[in-house]
């Protein structure tokens, strides 16, 4: 019960879902919040993953539309949660001050002009990658963007289990409160099943997946040391800039995927 209670928080918290219920915020449940992560990218990916099957397979529409839809669910979904933290990270970098500076511009409500070009450049990017996977979809396709949340919650957990706090306030800290090296070994259960899965739908999709994951951690790995020097620690924003960090970085290589091992 303490599992579905923590998913249910993950859902009012970071999605667009309406969980009308007063959920306990107890550690115990924001501990089993943080152990269902990637159950919530999950969900998501299975939305995206199905409604391109659907515009692909029972619709006229044509690639661009679908490439559109399809951008417009990833950032819908999350009600631009995840947006919001790019954009504050982003003006904060790149206003090249000091990490005590930077942590005070992510805290400024306004939004400077270095946050919305990053942003522009985020979204366009990412949907010349969808609209050029689109182009290219194959059998193998859908599982590897149901797949892709599923990675991109597994980082968010463990930088923020395993990262130091940059402030000891907002919802990083609040999550972070709760959480304990024990609330990660159960993504690699997430992992070894999701590679059951690609094994039992077609063996040849393993090594795709393993690219994605490969990705992932290449990610995760950079995103650790400069963390620590940008920011000095996670908060919020940072947590949520990582987030749509690394989902670009997978919408990257699963556009090159498409390119040179799926055609």
């Amino acid at each position: 019960m303490s599992g579905v209670i923590g998913f249910l928080i993950n859902l009012q918290f970071f999605t667009v879902f309406p969980i009308k219920k007063q959920l306990p915020m107890e550690k115990k449940y924001i501990h089993r919040a943080i152990q269902t992560f990637p159950l919530v990218g999950l969900l998501l990916g299975l939305i995206l993953g199905g409604v391109l099957y659907a515009l692909v397979e029972w619709t006229p529409l044509s690639s661009l539309s679908i490439a559109f839809f399809l951008w417009f669910l990833t950032m819908a979904l999350t009600g631009g949660l995840h947006l919001d933290g790019w954009i504050d990270a982003s003006d904060a970098f790149f206003s090249y001050q000091d990490k005590e500076r930077r942590l005070e511009i992510m805290k400024d409500s306004r939004t400077g002009a270095f946050g919305v070009i990053s942003v522009i450049v985020l979204l366009a990017a990412r949907f010349l990658f969808i609209y050029e996977i689109v182009e290219r979809v194959n059998e193998w396709t859908y599982f590897l963007i149901i797949a892709l949340p599923l990675l991109s919650k597994c980082v968010m957990g463990y930088l923020l289990i395993r990262m130091p706090l940059a402030k000891k306030e907002g919802l990083g800290a609040f999550f972070q409160s709760a959480g304990t090296k024990s609330s990660l070994p159960i993504y690699w259960l997430y992992l070894l099943v999701s590679l059951a899965i690609a094994w039992t739908i077609d063996f040849k999709l393993v090594p795709l997946f393993f690219i994605m994951c490969l990705a992932a951690v290449f990610f995760l790995v950079y995103m650790k040391r400069k963390i620590l020097s940008w920011f000095g620690g996670i908060t919020g924003d940072v947590l949520g800039a990582s987030v749509e960090g690394v989902e670009l970085w997978l919408w990257l290589i699963l556009w090159l995927l498409h390119y040179f091992a799926m055609g």
